[in-house]
């Protein structure tokens, strides 16, 4: 079993692929060869957006994509070319070579390995940790926007109108609109066709590969409307040739050149692959390993920079083509990979003919269902605090660059977490019997709810640090205040996890704050760590052990020993055992409880 565990450590894929059946084949084969199409013409513009020859993006899309499958932990993220890794390759090298230059092309593999050795790295020390605070708000947001800008991104493509370059996506729909005399007939229908009998198979026949059905309908809908000969634009031909090896170039001129954009791009591309991981995992019910993606993802990109790849990460279109065709393994990436080598060498001269409005009509489809509109009602419904984070990380992703985007909804996720965490729970408790006569305890939510006019009980729950402790101190006196017969003060320690200096020293201080206020504070409840943080700074000393109790009942029972008993003379609370014992003196009418702010 040892032995077993240490292979898989070292050998992720080895866990999934004991799993695998002529089904999954079936499945991952479909899904590879949807995903190796759909790459085509996205690994020629990315390569065009980064500033390299057209194959780089090809062979991005291809070895990449291998190792991460095998070495990642999610069952259906692609990797490969992106755009906005694309576009800070391109702003970062162009400063110092001229794009699609032997030096430009030389330093793009230098930048790929710099990148996946940091981010191999920060596998190894398990910061994948980090990306836990990419709350699910956030990657639903940044889902969304991501499907809007990939639907926006084939407006041109699917209408056949050439856009100013550098449009935002809010600018081409009023410049359609100005401009509907530029729409391509053939390049529209060619996109419905496409885009209608992708639906149609989803509904009809998900079993069957859909989207590559839809691609040939699309290529059959081209050639009765002419083809290149009608204005349609086709993929072009493609380089026959498989990825070269290369030995990247790695000095110390070189780190100190390119090592803070190698940092960047690893944050961004870790960012990227992880919340799409996350993403497609929500719907797949699959638990994602962080830092074990984190390691695939810097492998990938280290082995990459050797076969003539730029620095690659997760895909949002080809992981979602992935998983809407039906891939159950990452084998189907390995799949996708091989297919489109197969493409390069064998049938590069076909898919010249393919139709890039067929593409872009199932690219909409797409974007489409990368929208979870279940998870966004479930969130509006729940939490308006995560709600507004999901909404201005969905902006942030429309209106800024991709990582800022993320940058924004971890922000703000975590102020939301620091807010909640520095208001840990206060709540008054108090003792109250069923019919049964069993007592036990309740919130004090009203005045209904007996609570005793002497002795004062409020349960924590949470974190005590210094970022909670002023709010803690203000809700405690505030208790007090509203009652000030209530003389001794028990605070309820058990929910508490954790406790740091600044929240010793606040109990330290209160304790001879509350005296002066003629009210004694007792501590009740601590688990292990919390009884020796207050030991190590000495607040257990100064409290003294009568002021220390194991639980609520014994606390109670000193307590209620000790309290002013000419008050208990005229009191209808009975909410402790002793409390009959002491009454000389009974009301008649015992249900009508004296509040404390009547009692004298």
């Amino acid at each position: 079993m040892v032995t077993a565990s240490i292979y898989t450590k070292l050998f992720p894929f080895l866990s999934w692929i004991q799993t695998f059946t002529k089904e999954t084949l079936k499945l991952d084969l479909n899904a590879g060869l949807s995903g190796a199409i759909i790459v085509l013409p996205q690994g020629v513009a990315f390569a065009a957006i980064a500033g390299l020859p057209p194959e780089f993006g090809l062979y991005s899309a291809i070895v990449p994509a291998i190792v991460a499958a095998l070495y990642g932990s999610s069952r259906h993220l692609i990797s490969g070319p992106t755009t906005a890794i694309s576009l800070v390759i391109y702003e970062n090298l162009s400063q110092f070579y001229s794009p699609f230059s032997e030096e430009y092309i030389g330093a793009a593999f230098s930048l790929t390995l710099l990148t996946g050795i940091i981010q191999f790295l920060f596998g190894l020390v398990k910061l994948g940790t980090l990306v836990n605070f990419v709350s699910h708000s956030v990657v639903v947001g940044f889902t969304a926007g991501a499907a809007v800008l990939i639907g926006f991104s084939q407006l041109g493509n699917l209408t056949g109108v050439t856009f100013p370059s550098g449009s935002a996506f809010y600018e081409k729909v009023p410049y359609l609109l100005n401009n509907l005399g530029e729409i391509s007939t053939p390049a529209l229908a060619i996109a419905l066709i496409a885009l209608l009998v992708s639906v149609l198979l989803q509904k009809v026949a998900p079993k069957l590969p859909g989207m590559l059905i839809a691609l040939i309908s699309g290529s059959i809908a081209a050639l009765v409307f002419g083809g290149a000969d009608a204005g349609i634009k086709l993929v072009g031909a493609l380089p026959s040739q498989l990825p070269q090896f290369v030995v990247p170039h790695l000095s110390m001129d070189t780190v100190h050149l390119l090592g803070s954009s190698a940092l960047a791009i690893a944050i961004l591309g870790l960012t990227e692959a992880v919340s799409i991981a996350r993403s497609v995992a929500m719907q797949s019910k699959q638990h994602i390993d962080t830092n074990q993606e984190f390691i695939g993802q810097g492998l990938s990109n280290i082995i990459g920079s050797f076969f003539s790849c730029y620095a690659a990460s997760g895909s949002f279109t080809r992981t979602g083509v992935n998983y809407t065709a039906g891939a159950r393994t990452p084998a189907a990436a390995v799949f996708a990979a091989c297919f489109l080598t197969g493409i390069l060498l064998l049938i590069a001269p076909v898919t010249a003919y393919l139709p890039i409005p067929a593409m872009a009509g199932v690219l909409m489809v797409v974007a489409f269902k990368l929208i979870d509109f279940h998870h966004i009602k479930s969130i509006m419904k729940t939490s308006r605090q995560e709600f507004g984070v999901m909404i201005v990380t969905l902006l942030a992703t429309l209106f800024l660059h991709l990582e800022f985007a993320i940058y924004v909804g971890v922000v703000l996720s975590l102020l939301l977490y620091i807010n909640k965490t520095s208001h840990p729970e206060l709540a008054s408790i108090t003792l109250q019997r069923d019919e049964a006569g069993i007592s036990s305890f309740v919130e004090v939510t009203s005045e209904k709810i007996r609570e005793c006019p002497q002795i004062k009980i409020v349960r924590l729950r949470g974190e005590i640090f210094f970022g909670a402790t002023n709010n803690i101190v203000e809700s405690l006196h505030k208790e007090i205040d509203e009652c000030p017969t209530q003389t001794k003060l028990l605070v309820v320690l058990k929910a508490v996890t954790f406790i740091d200096i600044a929240g010793c020293e606040m109990f330290a201080a209160e304790r001879d704050a509350f005296r002066e206020k003629g009210c004694e504070m007792y501590l009740c409840s601590l688990n292990k760590e919390v009884r020796g943080m207050l030991k190590r700074a000495g607040v257990l000393k100064q409290f003294g052990p009568d002021h220390l109790f194991p639980n609520k009942r014994v606390a109670i029972k000193k307590l209620a020993a000790a309290v002013d008993t000419s008050k208990c003379v005229n009191c209808t609370a009975r909410i402790f055992d002793e409390c009959p014992t002491r009454m000389t003196k009974v009301s008649p009418q015992l249900h009508k409880f004296t509040p404390c702010s009547e009692f004298n």
